[in-house]
């Protein structure tokens, strides 16, 4: 497997200048897949290609500040999410300019913005990354049909994930696995597995004649409504693939802690050094490739003499995010408890001022409010730590609808990933995949077990500092 590396200056090797008219262009759409190592559409783009267009849509319902929400951040996503994929877009531009490139970002209605690009730089091929959200599914239906009614390549490989879920569904017979044991027996081995991955580039293609489509460098917070003082405490979490990388050699760095990782064991109150790897934010942004993290977990398993096995290892946490991903791609309305198949029907209470104290951490249980500040400061919060919040709002004591949840969630974590999130609350609030709804994590001494003297809850609810 190749290294990761980043060229020195001198190292660099421009493609020579041609005429316009005899230069053969592509454009690489990045979404996710915010990264140089291991991104095939990259790969694709680069190859053969005299220049390239390296372009990110600022989708604005996406990413403009609504005032009206609940919390600081747009209509769909709150400001840490937004601050996270911003850090990963300078990161990913500051990469392509060490490779004689840049990233061209550009506002407006993606589908339509990709319209005017190519008909403005007639490139011959459009690349971008294979995507399994029903929002992009949609899209990319429109773009592909525009890009074949002009006589333009498109290649969009499957990278954001392990397996292509469309190939696993079709092994199960056209139905996704809905269990985890049952999706490993189909799934097998990726193909990944022993393939080498291109992790560095010597250089890539230089940009052609962008023309009026009104290009800009990545914008700031202030630059898309925001202020600066807006909220009081960010997420610690800095978003982009120098970042992920940094994260996932340090993670990998005790081949033990890898080795004897098991998920039920973790501690949630642990906030200074979460007890996990927190490379969730970066694999959903794709600043980290999850074929490369898999590789490096087996290759480290290689290396020690015993380590756990899915589902509770780190491997295992890669299967998940694959099972879910699968489920949701072949179950329609998953995120939805009405027309859909997998979930419970379960009449669920109308409650929006217990709702609202439950989102805003003023519930009255310390443990369970604690939580919710977190989330709502940081954007982030342990995997532990969010069963007690899910626990607690659906089935636990609320019993809210689990989509309320889904809602808030989906807003205010860094990781929000419509498969998962979606999966998870579906499961934590025993309306799909895990029926034993009698299993209760207690608002009180569940807490207790792991926060005995209460530095998270007064770390988070300092009010309480005298108190506990």
């Amino acid at each position: 497997m190749q290294r990761f590396s980043v060229p020195s200056p001198s190292s660099y090797r421009l493609n020579p200048i041609t005429s316009m008219a005899t230069r053969s262009g592509s454009l690489i759409w990045f979404r996710k897949g915010l990264r140089v190592h291991d991104n095939p559409a990259l790969e694709f783009a680069s190859k053969g290609s005299e220049i390239m267009y390296p372009v990110f849509v600022i989708d604005p319902h996406y990413m403009e500040s609504d005032p009206s929400a609940f919390s600081p951040g747009s209509s769909r996503a709150g400001v840490n999410r937004i601050r996270f994929l911003l850090e990963s877009l300078k990161d990913l531009d500051s990469s392509l300019k060490k490779l004689g490139s840049r990233l061209l970002v550009l506002k407006g209605e993606p589908g339509e913005v990709l319209f005017r690009c190519l008909q403005e730089w007639k490139v011959k091929r459009l690349c971008f990354e294979y995507d399994t959200d029903p929002y992009y599914q949609a899209l990319d239906v429109q773009v592909k049909d525009y890009a074949s009614s002009t006589g333009v390549e498109v290649f969009s490989p499957v990278s954001h994930t392990l397996f292509n879920p469309a190939d696993i569904i079709e092994k199960n017979g056209g139905k996704p696995p809905l269990s985890y044991q049952s999706f490993l027996k189909i799934a097998g081995e990726p193909s990944c597995a022993k393939s080498e991955l291109v992790m560095s580039y010597f250089s890539l293609p230089p940009i052609g004649d962008v023309g009026n489509l009104g290009i800009s460098e990545v914008p700031s917070l202030e630059e898309l409504g925001y202020r600066d003082d807006e909220q009081a405490d960010w997420t610690p979490f800095r978003g982009g693939e120098s970042e992920a990388l940094k994260r996932l050699t340090k993670s990998i760095s005790d081949k033990a802690w890898v080795a004897n990782f098991e998920k039920p064991k973790g501690d949630p109150s642990a906030f200074l050094k979460p007890a996990t790897t927190v490379m969730s934010p970066y694999l959903k942004f794709g600043c980290i490739s999850s074929r490369y993290f898999y590789q490096c977990l087996q290759n480290i398993y290689k290396d020690v003499k015993k380590h756990t096995s899915p589902p509770v290892s780190l491997l295992g946490q890669l299967l998940w995010r694959e099972f879910f991903y699968t489920t949701a791609f072949g179950t329609p309305n998953f995120d939805k408890m009405k027309g859909n198949r997998i979930c419970k029907q379960i009449p669920w209470n109308e409650d929006h001022a217990m709702l609202a104290a439950w989102r805003d951490g003023k519930t009255g249980y310390p443990w369970i409010d604690a939580i919710m500040v977190q989330l709502l400061k940081w954007g982030w919060m342990h995997h532990l730590a969010r069963h007690c919040v899910a626990c607690f709002l659906t089935r636990g004591d609320l019993f809210i609808h689990w989509e309320q949840g889904r809602d808030v969630f989906e807003r205010l974590l860094i990781d929000s990933d419509w498969a998962i999130n979606n999966g998870n609350w579906m499961w934590l609030s025993c309306s799909s995949f895990f029926y034993q709804y009698n299993r209760i994590y207690s608002p009180i001494s569940f807490g207790k077990k792991y926060d005995p003297d209460g530095k998270y809850i007064r770390h988070f609810l300092p009010v309480l500092k005298v108190y506990i």
